[in-house]
């Protein structure tokens, strides 16, 4: 394959990749490449982390938009550009913007999270709240583009942005030749293009895996169909791949170049980002994270050695307590069950008591005395342990059976 002739189906070449690398010197970071112990006992071989959640403003996003921007001519800078994002393009638009003396107008949604919203105009951005969808957002900022002149910089649908965001594939395999599969997120599918840009030009026999969000996933059936197909997304945790219609421009070059798209569950995504912060120290949002949820759910499918690309660590505070709590639950690190007492003084002091020797911690304790099917004395108690793990949750029931108490459903 040659790297001057551009593939059949896109208009992306080596080329313009080592160019955008050229033109993001000093400005992107070539981010870390972290291994995971934990990982590579699983899938049998050496797993490595390409930590884009370290790049600046948190997330790849910086790489496609300096791209984009950097080309834009002098009139049509002197315009300004204007973008729509929840969180990580915002941000990357924002400083990018502001790095080239361009002003940015960038519109998010009504219930976009306050960190995000405050870090975007910290790096420069009018933000402007519009919508309480995405669509609604985006439809605005398009309003405001015809209306004003402005720019529109898409967050994955155009050849410079999918330029930036190959970069990191160049990176991957600098940092790491010996790799032999790259596992990526997808949402509109701008870095996994990008990457398969690249890596398949200089490396055709590493595999390129992608991975979307059950809930959101709109490539297989695009794939399967030959054409991009707009899907109606459920909700997910991984709002940052949460897209309905793969980009024209980047699904060309998923359906040429990327070798598998996967999908992974709400608990695959929240049992990562809880690996990711346990065992490798990072902050990871979900989208982010979905790479290590495919690697968890069938480690033994992944030929090594493994880089998975964590694209952002832009998550709400909020929204981390909630996903690690599903994340621990996920992980049998949480045991919520029913029984019933004698109501009586001293009854719960000697559950909690049982409780106690079998090393389960009691986070939350509710009592149920109105129900019609309780007996006169007795008091439904409703427990949410945190445990150890599956095993351990286990052997908390078996140690109440003991006791003498009906573990109810």
């Amino acid at each position: 394959m040659s790297f001057g002739t551009p593939y059949p189906s896109h208009p992306l070449i080596l080329d313009d990749i080592r160019g955008a690398q050229k033109m993001l010197s000093g400005v992107a970071r070539m981010t870390p490449m972290e291994g995971s112990r934990y990982l590579s006992r699983l899938v049998g071989s050496p797993v490595h982390f390409k930590c884009e959640n370290l790049q600046r403003t948190g997330s790849f996003k910086l790489r496609g938009a300096y791209v984009r921007i950097s080309g834009l001519r002098p009139e049509e800078r002197a315009a300004g550009v204007v973008a729509a994002s929840a969180g990580n393009h915002a941000q990357g638009v924002a400083l990018a913007s502001s790095l080239l003396g361009v002003r940015s107008t960038v519109f998010m949604p009504v219930g976009a999270p306050l960190p995000k919203v405050a870090a975007t105009r910290e790096y420069g951005a009018d933000v402007r709240l519009h919508g309480h969808v995405v669509d609604e957002t985006l439809a605005a900022a398009q309003e405001y583009a015809h209306d004003t002149g402005a720019v529109f910089i898409h967050p994955f649908d155009h050849r410079d942005i999918i330029a930036g965001q190959g970069t990191v594939g160049l990176e991957i395999l600098e940092q790491c030749p010996e790799v032999r599969t790259i596992v990526v997120g997808v949402g509109g599918g701008g870095l996994a293009a990008g990457i398969a840009v690249a890596v398949k030009a200089l490396r055709p026999d590493v595999k390129v895996i992608g991975v979307q969000a059950e809930a959101a996933a709109a490539y297989p059936p695009s794939l399967a169909a030959g054409h991009p197909l707009a899907i109606d997304c459920s909700p997910t945790m991984a709002d940052g791949i949460q897209v309905g219609r793969p980009g024209d421009v980047p699904f060309g070059i998923v359906e040429e170049l990327v070798d598998e798209v996967r999908t992974v569950s709400e608990d695959d995504l929240s049992s990562a980002l809880l690996l990711c912060l346990e065992r490798a120290k990072l902050v990871v949002e979900p989208a982010g994270a979905s790479p290590v949820a495919a690697l968890l759910s069938a480690p033994e499918t992944f030929k090594g050695p493994v880089v998975a690309v964590l694209s952002g660590g832009n998550v709400d505070p909020l929204l981390m307590q909630r996903i690690l709590r599903h994340g621990m639950a996920a992980a049998g690190r949480y045991l919520s069950l029913r029984l019933r007492l004698t109501d009586r003084p001293g009854a719960l002091a000697m559950l909690l008591g049982v409780l106690s020797v079998a090393d389960a911690n009691v986070l939350d304790v509710g009592h149920v005395r109105t129900d019609p099917r309780l007996g006169l004395t007795e008091v439904e108690v409703e427990l949410h342990l945190e445990t150890k793990g599956p095993e351990h949750c286990e052997e908390v029931a078996s140690a109440l059976r003991e006791a003498g108490y009906t573990v109810m459903p």
